[in-house]
């Protein structure tokens, strides 16, 4: 791998780890793209604690509230376990019937990009109708529990995160601003624990063929992007429509339709 695929990946991570258009797609295609066949394993996981760092700094003063004062903070403490528990129900629901580890050789990759794209059109008409007001304080365990299993949805390449769960938390009336916080928070869990389950297999492949050098790079372009990518997002969700996300993952569905079944520009 060299330092500018590194870059690139790393930036990549970065941004769609939190805007609404699937990290894990992204960089499944360009893996593609760029023919990277070994030690994807080891080099994604670091890249994910990238963008983790990112999200910790952004939500830095919340985190530190819940773990001074727990009690204060128990409804935060509450939901996001309980939507925490969903998604790993769901994730584990996936994997045991092999629907995960079937898409991540790309085959599903254009039906996912679609289905985050009608993820964010659904949430742009639900704003429309809803007059969103609930705090994350005023949940109920089956908002948190709805939450949950959109986000468990979201290891299939193509399904964006952000996407599923912002969208799930405005069906349920919550607040702009408090649908990308326990979106955001939500993520901390689900990217931690990813990268937990898959450091096994990134310690069996190692990191030959990467390099120390674009390991570095790559998990602080991830980083920085990362930190850039959430504040943009916060702000676009409190003020802005999805409509843009919408449009860019559905044309990139059709683009891998396209070259699955007539371009074949890509080695899939």
């Amino acid at each position: 791998m060299s330092i500018l695929e590194s870059i690139i990946l790393g930036l990549v991570q970065g941004l769609t780890e939190f805007l609404p258009v699937s990290s894990s797609g992204h960089l499944l295609l360009l893996h593609k793209a760029f023919g990277i066949e070994t030690d994807q394993m080891f080099f994604t996981v670091l890249l994910h604690l990238g963008t983790l760092a990112a999200v910790l700094v952004v939500y830095r003063k919340r985190i530190i509230k819940m773990l001074t004062k727990p009690l204060e903070q128990k409804f935060h403490w509450i939901w996001l376990i309980t939507a925490t528990l969903v998604t790993v129900g769901v994730y584990l629901v996936l994997k045991k019937l092999d629907i995960v580890d079937a898409a991540e050789d790309g085959s599903a990759l254009g039906y996912c990009f679609i289905i985050t794209s009608i993820l964010l059109v659904i949430c742009d008409l639900l704003r429309k109708r809803l007059d969103g007001k609930r705090s994350i304080p005023e949940m109920k365990w089956y908002h948190a529990a709805f939450i949950g299993f959109m986000q468990g949805i979201a290891p299939l390449p193509g399904i964006s995160r952000s996407g599923a769960t912002i969208t799930g938390a405005t069906a349920c009336g919550m607040a702009r601003e408090e649908a990308a916080e326990f979106s955001f928070l939500l993520s901390i869990p689900a990217i931690l624990g990813g990268a937990v389950l898959e450091i096994p297999d990134a310690i069996r492949e190692g990191t030959h063929g990467i390099g120390a050098l674009p390991c570095i790079i790559g998990v602080i372009v991830a980083a920085v992007s990362g930190y850039f990518a959430v504040k943009f997002m916060i702000r676009l969700i409190t003020k802005r429509s999805l409509t843009v996300f919408a449009v860019y993952t559905a044309l990139l569905g059709v683009f891998v339709f396209l070259d699955q079944y007539a371009l074949h520009l890509i080695k899939w």
